[in-house]
């Protein structure tokens, strides 16, 4: 059932250690729509981080988290975040990028534009920040997320391909 979000109820802030529990529920949100598309390559009925795992990744400054939270505190979205930059490479240069590791609005707070606050609280954070860019990558089996990522503007920078072998290597 959606939850209606009435406006000026929302604010986008850094995540912290209270947010954990409605991080976590978002994670296993997001886990199922990829086990469920994708069983060969994510497993079920797991976490992506161990409890500990999370808190060291919402304390670290270069991979920050950002929820939308209610007026009541309930973390209704999240992106999570990892500053790339590929210094003295001999090839890339030394732009640097934030990459959006993972995005998501809980299924129940869906279509009340949350996720574009998000996303658009991250390009201005990345603006700030000084990057170059904004990337992320998005699965094939999610084709509503794709969808939302091409609403916001982004076009595709690289394409991942795979082949099934099998088991017998074919």
């Amino acid at each position: 059932m959606k939850v209606p979000l009435s406006e000026n109820t929302m604010t986008i802030r850094r995540g912290e250690e209270k947010d954990m529990p409605g991080i976590n529920n978002l994670l296993e949100q997001v886990l199922s729509v990829h086990s469920t598309g994708r069983p060969d390559l994510f497993k079920s009925n797991t976490k992506k981080y161990t409890d500990g795992e999370l808190l060291t990744i919402l304390q670290d400054d270069s991979r920050p988290v950002f929820v939308a939270v209610d007026d009541g505190g309930k973390v209704l979205g999240y992106a999570f975040c990892v500053f790339q930059q590929h210094l003295g490479n001999n090839i890339m240069t030394d732009i640097l990028t934030l990459y959006i590791d993972d995005l998501c609005v809980d299924e129940t707070m869906r279509g009340q534009h949350i996720g574009r606050k998000l996303y658009d609280y991250v390009v201005d954070f990345a603006r700030r920040k000084g990057c170059y860019n904004l990337t992320l990558n998005v699965w094939e089996c999610n084709p509503s997320a794709k969808k939302f990522y091409e609403k916001c503007g982004l076009v595709p920078q690289k394409t991942g391909m795979e082949k099934i072998l099998g088991s017998n290597g074919s």
